[in-house]
């Protein structure tokens, strides 16, 4: 029974994931459709005129009716195909999986730093409510958290790269091979992303953890002399993570969005660097294409965390 209430939710999830991902590429054609000018304009010069941006515009087919172009991209896909750059010529596809392996590695180090080091801090302010420990990481994360991505990243790149030397600033002349050879090149990106995740999650955690240790059977537990250590990890931790982990969903977009802000502030050669490029050139295929990917990323990313919360504790209601 259990099995079978998971799948439906399950599939429940994924068909309003499947509408949300419609509808959000309708919102990237619309938007890219309002940027001033196009790709003929940006890739002719001054003393072009009007007759020379027509044929390039005719050529690059980028006179064609908005509901026409639309229903070509949208067509394409669903059989797999974002798209052709109007840049260089090539599958927005190949542009995808050239940047891509750097954003998902900065992404990856970012959740294996921020899952255990929130969840720790959650936990360890919880068990220890209004003590100074407590206090302290309250402060210290309500105070982050009030600092913007691209402050924090500024902030860092002035004091511990320009000024100590002790890290990199950019990644200006590296690529996603040289990690392997720098791994510093990570520091600062995924401190500047993590920061605020760390926040907001530690404070479900903490939460969850003060809920559950003032709920009822946990109180019955230690009068019948249940141990300290079953009863935290078999009864308390497993209730006091499920806000963390619905937080976790909520946040997708912050991991989502914190990546892409701290490519384009540290010139990690990534998916962002892609998109902004593609931004000043009027690429709208590539823009379009990278901007959905992006967006089914996020979108995936919460239906997981949605999925585990649900699974732990299958009462809960994440669909409303």
């Amino acid at each position: 029974m259990a099995g079978l209430t998971m799948r439906r939710y399950a599939l429940q999830r994924l068909a309003l994931g499947v509408v949300q991902l419609a509808l959000l590429a309708m919102l990237v054609f619309l938007l890219t459709s309002l940027l001033p000018g196009d790709a003929a304009d940006v890739r002719n010069n001054e003393d072009a005129g009007a007759e020379q941006v027509a044929a390039l515009r005719e050529q690059l087919r980028l006179d064609r009716p908005p509901l026409e172009r639309f229903t070509d991209w949208a067509s394409g896909i669903l059989t797999g195909d974002l798209g052709t750059s109007l840049v260089s010529g090539g599958p927005v596809l190949d542009i995808l999986t050239g940047t891509v392996g750097t954003t998902l590695v900065l992404a990856a180090v970012t959740l294996a730093v921020v899952v255990p080091l929130a969840v720790a801090l959650g936990i360890v302010s919880g068990l220890r409510e209004g003590g100074r420990l407590d206090r302290t990481v309250s402060s210290v994360t309500l105070a982050l958290n009030a600092v913007p991505d691209f402050v924090l990243a500024l902030l860092l790149v002035t004091g511990l790269s320009l000024k100590l030397g002790w890290l990199p600033a950019t990644w200006v002349g590296a690529g996603a091979a040289d990690l392997l050879t720098q791994p510093a090149l990570l520091v600062l990106p995924v401190t500047v992303v993590a920061a605020r995740m760390i926040c907001l999650l530690s404070r479900q955690v903490r939460a969850g953890m003060v809920t559950v240790l003032q709920a009822g059977y946990v109180t019955q537990a230690r009068r019948l002399g249940v141990p300290r250590r079953t009863l935290l990890l078999r009864h308390v931790l497993p209730n006091a993570a499920v806000p963390g982990i619905q937080e976790l969903a909520r946040v997708g977009d912050n991991l989502v969005g914190g990546v892409l802000i701290v490519e384009a502030v540290f010139a990690v050669p990534g998916v962002a660097t892609a998109l902004v490029r593609a931004v000043e050139a009027r690429d709208v295929p590539t823009v379009q294409g990278l901007a959905l990917v992006v967006a089914a990323a996020a979108l995936l990313f919460s239906l997981a965390a949605d999925l585990l919360s649900h699974r732990l504790v299958p009462r809960t209601e994440v669909l409303r």
